[in-house]
């Protein structure tokens, strides 16, 4: 009975990873952590959509064979990459990650600190940002890619997000 318990209780656990690993990683996944951010300082909500969407995995389906941290070219959106090796990386937390970078932003001189980056903060807050569409693969090589595309784009030199 012990062994039949224990058996049990792994194969929970096991189920638990698994839901786990997949939550997480849904559209309404990256949109809410995107709103969390946005509603932080103010600016309205971005909403799922598929044709961005769309982009967004075409373009993570190709970084696939090389988990490169290159920007898409001749991209119509705004775009935020990540990559992580070693650990299964969510789209929550490459959202998590971008939004990091607000410690390393100064909105009165809308500048980043010294030798730190905050353009993937400001993209996540941009306020003419509205639609988001964000995709998530795991390479070749065992790494995870996800980015996302922010339509209209942001980030426009002397332009304040919000």
């Amino acid at each position: 009975m012990v062994q039949r318990n224990n058996k049990l209780l792994l194969l929970a656990i096991f189920m638990g990873i698994i839901n786990f690993s997949q939550a997480q990683n849904s559209p309404q996944d990256f949109v809410n952590a995107h709103n969390r951010a946005r509603a932080q300082v103010g600016v309205g909500p971005m909403t799922w959509d598929s044709r961005v969407a769309s982009f967004a995995q075409n373009y993570a389906n190709q970084r696939r064979g090389d988990c490169r941290m290159m920007h898409s070219q001749n991209r119509p959106y705004g775009e935020n990459l990540a990559s992580g090796s070693g650990f299964v990386m969510t789209g929550v937390d490459a959202v998590n990650m971008w939004v990091g970078e607000k410690a390393d932003y100064d909105y009165n001189s809308n500048t980043c600190a010294p030798n730190k980056v905050c353009g993937h903060y400001t993209q996540v807050v941009w306020s003419n940002s509205v639609r988001l569409g964000c995709a998530r693969v795991q390479c070749n090589n065992g790494a995870w890619f996800v980015t996302c595309n922010y339509d209209p784009p942001g980030n426009y030199v002397g332009q304040k997000p919000y």
